[in-house]
């Protein structure tokens, strides 16, 4: 059975850190495309993020390019987002999926498998 879980949210000043973690169970998360999204209240889920099982090339959306880095630990079947420099505008709950896709995607619709989120406030 596939499972996600999700930790590390906080809130945090804008400015501020934080890694998310993302640990995976029932499936070697490090074969599969894992992907980062967020959700803000009365917006659209979207991808931040995403890193290939194959290869492990990473990929990110351009609002979060330079600031946010994801990378797993295949010996923790864990994926991490972390994030530096952050906004008002990161504030929403982000959620990891994983997709039986073998390509680079952070179109939700592409995910089937995901965790139940983490809130993630940055404010003052």
């Amino acid at each position: 059975q596939v499972q996600l879980v999700e930790s590390g949210g906080d809130l945090v000043q804008p400015g501020g850190s934080l890694r998310l973690s993302c640990a995976a169970s029932g499936f070697t998360s490090g074969r599969h495309t894992i992907g980062w999204f967020r959700q803000a209240p009365g917006k659209e889920r979207e991808g931040v993020s995403c890193i290939r099982g194959d290869d492990g090339s990473t990929y990110y959306a351009d609002s979060v390019k330079g600031r946010f880095t994801i990378s797993r630990d295949n010996a923790k079947n864990t994926v991490f987002l972390q994030m530096n420099s952050l906004k008002p505008e990161d504030t929403a709950v982000y959620y990891c999926a994983t997709t039986e896709l073998n390509i680079a995607t952070m179109w939700p619709a592409d995910f089937g498998s995901w965790g139940q989120g983490t809130q993630v406030t940055v404010s003052s």
